[in-house]
């Protein structure tokens, strides 16, 4: 594996007329010379609130998601033809008031490998003459065949009170992510900042202010449904984002701050900031909105799960972890849990079948750092939750599982960390690489202490550094993506860790 560590008309006021223009998303473009009437009409229209998302794609489909402003069904057309020529598949999916009329479905019967075409509109219940405003969307599906792969990942958005300053161009890494042209996007976690309201002004450290948009579902911690809700469409606002999810599939997962800081079920929520003292309550709050604004594909078939595996050609299975909703309280005893015991039979049963040149890890937190909340527990033999890290890295190298690579975000900062069994307590595994990006939007911290249980080494990190403080403002370029590339013929892996200036 190979990385890269550098860093520099008018309508006729007819009924099929109307239908054609609702159809097409037209609006009239004589809006004076037009009766109030059919003002009112076109007003009435089903409106697309939030943008376009894709997700979870495979080899002939993916799923597709938006969000209206009414009871209404969401239909969904797809075309290997920019201009839609020839449509290949249609679905359809209907949106309540119980999704926050949110919908989404998987389109499906599409040809692998191949730039595929979408668009979305919405058709009033009450009235299903009426047809809302139309929205075009892209995504690629999986290959078949071998073929080159680009993807992008990062995770931590709108955190430590960082939401959209319009004035700093918004949530800028989103357009910088775009410009790769990506097959997909890994969201490593922390997509909303749910324990983070956020406030109209941040004063920043060289005495400048950063200026939010603020919203009334934002200005607090959530701990209702439609306070979490409101996080989602919170970033959503972000014309960035939108035009990102217009274009890119996400691969979602989560961590702790789509619920609240540092979680663990079952326990008790003892922070002064909330009414709600249930963590049970707010992680269903919290899944059921974070399902209901990501288009993740396995929730459709068993609900509330996030782990999954994503087969994405001969070259690439992605394996999509959950190191938050199966955990038990870090004792630091033989008996805590990261995984939990299904989802680590799951992995290793799907890594011992995977035939794909490179296996991709997607975790939402990494290995060897030292974090309270995370997995590393400080020098030594494992224990703890290491004890599941040890158990599995085991079991690949004995089953002979190679071209392993874990990604991750969490840290606010990004590194490229080499575990070598030479160097680490704990030595029956194989060498691997963990890379960690991020933060998307959100405050960047200083690099983190590494322990010696696996061995890892900090080949690369950067972030805030001297006399930077943490959590420092987006608008000062510690802002991070990584980027992957893998080569159809030499099947060679690229890594490179990128600002959102796009410097390596």
């Amino acid at each position: 594996m190979r990385r890269t560590d550098r860093f520099p008309g008018r309508p006729l006021l007819t009924r099929r007329s109307l239908l054609r223009s609702a159809s097409a998303g037209i609006v009239g473009t004589a809006a004076s010379s037009l009766t109030a009437p059919y003002l009112s009409f076109a007003a009435s229209r089903p409106a697309i609130t939030h943008g376009l998302q894709s997700g979870d794609v495979t080899s002939d489909g993916a799923v597709i998601w938006a969000r209206t402003d009414r009871p209404a069904r969401m239909i969904v057309e797809a075309s290997t033809s920019e201009k839609f020529h020839t449509v290949r598949a249609t679905a359809v999916a209907d949106a309540f008031g119980e999704s926050d009329f949110t919908a989404k479905l998987a389109l499906e019967g599409l040809p692998a490998g191949r730039d595929i075409f979408y668009r979305v509109r919405f058709q009033d219940h009450s009235s299903p003459t009426i047809l809302g405003e139309t929205l075009t969307g892209r995504f690629r599906t999986a290959p078949l065949e071998q073929r080159s792969i680009s993807f992008v990942w990062s995770g931590d958005t709108a955190g430590q009170g960082f939401g959209i300053d319009e004035s700093r161009g918004g949530m800028r890494t989103f357009a910088t992510m775009l410009n790769h042209r990506p097959d997909f996007f890994i969201h490593s976690g922390d997509s909303i900042y749910a324990d983070c309201a956020i406030s109209a002004e941040m004063p920043l450290p060289n005495g400048e202010v950063w200026k939010n948009i603020v919203t009334e579902e934002k200005s607090k911690v959530a701990e209702t449904l439609g306070e979490f809700r409101g996080n989602y469409k919170y970033n959503l606002l972000d014309h960035n984002l939108r035009g990102f999810n217009a274009q890119v599939p996400v691969f979602a997962q989560w961590d702790d701050h789509e619920v609240t800081n540092d979680w663990v079920p079952g326990e008790s929520v003892t922070w002064h900031r909330y009414t709600e003292k249930s963590i049970l309550a707010l992680a269903a709050r919290g899944g059921r909105a974070f399902h209901e604004f990501m288009p993740t594909r396995q929730a459709l078939a068993e609900s509330g799960r996030v782990y999954r595996k994503i087969p994405y050609g001969p070259l690439l299975d992605i394996f999509m972890i959950d190191m938050r909703s199966y955990r038990t309280p870090n004792a630091r005893g033989d008996s805590s849990e990261i995984f939990g015991a299904t989802q680590l039979a799951w992995l290793k049963r799907e890594l011992m079948n995977s035939r794909a040149t490179w296996k991709v890890i997607a975790a939402d937190l990494p290995i060897g750092v030292l974090s309270e909340d995370a997995i590393a527990n400080g020098d030594g033999p494992p224990h703890g939750r290491e004890n599941e890290i040890a158990d599995l890295l085991a079991f690949m190298k004995h089953a002979g599982i190679t071209n392993v690579v874990w990604l991750t975000a969490d840290m606010h900062y990004t590194a490229a960390n080499y575990y070598d069994p030479n160097r680490a307590v704990f030595q029956d595994f194989e060498p691997f690489w963990e890379f960690i990006s991020g933060p998307l939007h959100a405050g960047t911290w200083s690099p983190t202490p590494l322990d010696n249980t696996f061995g890892p080494r900090a080949v690369y990190q950067k972030g805030c550094f001297g006399d930077q403080p943490d959590s420092l403002a987006p608008c000062f370029g510690l802002q991070f993506f990584g980027h992957v590339t893998i080569d159809a013929e030499n099947e060679a892996m690229t890594v490179s860790l990128r600002d959102v200036g796009d410097n390596i």
